[in-house]
């Protein structure tokens, strides 16, 4: 695949940045669009690649960053129940409208193929598991909401126009670049407030469980959705695994004396998930 010119919107965050990496091991020529509202240019500033200052609700500069285009990787976005629940506006503007305009502009300049990230967030309360594409669909928040509108969008553009989306729905993804504040991962933010001799705080009784799934795992399931021919769809991206959160955190503070509080089960927050990927396996051998 050599010669490919790919676009990561969100470039600059925690995932994207390490997709530009990837892509560029891989010989692709790589275009970041990012208003660094979340994403750090120290992320992605040492790299061979364009930058685009921007944001993806301005038709002008996303067609400017689009244009030439080959696969379009679509990361931008308000991420995560807690932001979506203390910014519903915010986020339903970024995540649908954002998206749209995405869309808009790569019908218009002749894009391949959209590798677009959706969230297991759409799912809401599981009532099987393990969480096959086709479980019940029932957000328990704005952002599970929003990207499972994202999902539609993106779904209906395939069907309507010469253009092939995948939607990739992240279970808990965790690694390089993942920010560890109040809206990161609980992974960092265990490990930071570890190291910072803080409190670590467990939302509910611990023994909810989550499948997670390694950033650089993620990435690859961009890049092999991305050189798929004739594959559209949504699926699932995880390890398949699933710990509880009073394991994991075992794991991070053994050989440490951490302080250890429990509070109250958060909004929006699920008791369990695990994720069958046998359907991303099937279809790009992820």
């Amino acid at each position: 695949m050599k010669n490919k010119i790919a676009l990561i919107t969100g470039g600059a965050g925690f995932i994207g940045s390490n997709l530009a990496h990837r892509l560029l091991n891989r010989g692709y020529q790589v275009i970041v669009l990012d208003n660094f509202q979340s994403g750090h240019k120290s992320n992605i500033e040492h790299l061979p690649i364009k930058i685009v200052e921007g944001d993806i609700r301005n038709r002008e500069t996303v067609e400017s960053a689009v244009q030439g285009v080959e696969v379009i990787f679509h990361l931008a976005a308000s991420v995560g129940n807690k932001r979506s629940i203390d910014f519903p506006i915010d986020d339903a503007e970024i995540n649908v409208l954002g998206t749209l305009t995405v869309l808009e502009a790569a019908r218009k300049f002749g894009v391949r193929k959209i590798v677009t990230s959706s969230s297991a967030g759409i799912f809401g309360e599981l009532k099987i598991l393990p969480i096959r594409e086709d479980h019940p669909i029932e957000p328990d928040s704005p952002y599970g909401c929003t990207k499972l509108c994202e999902e539609k969008l993106c779904l209906s553009y395939a069907k309507l126009y010469p253009l092939e989306v995948v939607c990739l729905r992240y279970f808990n993804v965790y690694g390089p670049n993942q920010r560890f504040d109040a809206y990161g991962n609980v992974i960092p933010i265990f490990v930071f407030k570890m190291l910072q001799n803080e409190k670590i705080t467990i939302f509910g009784d611990g023994e909810q469980t989550r499948d997670f799934v390694h950033v650089y795992d993620v990435v690859q399931a961009n890049i092999k959705a991305a050189e798929s021919i004739g594959v559209s769809g949504a699926f699932n991206i995880a390890s398949g695994k699933s710990i509880t959160i009073n394991h994991l955190v075992n794991l991070i503070t053994k050989n440490h004396n951490a302080q250890i509080e429990y509070s109250s089960k958060r909004p929006g927050d699920v008791l369990h998930s695990l994720a069958d990927i046998t359907l991303a396996k099937e279809k790009f051998n992820f």
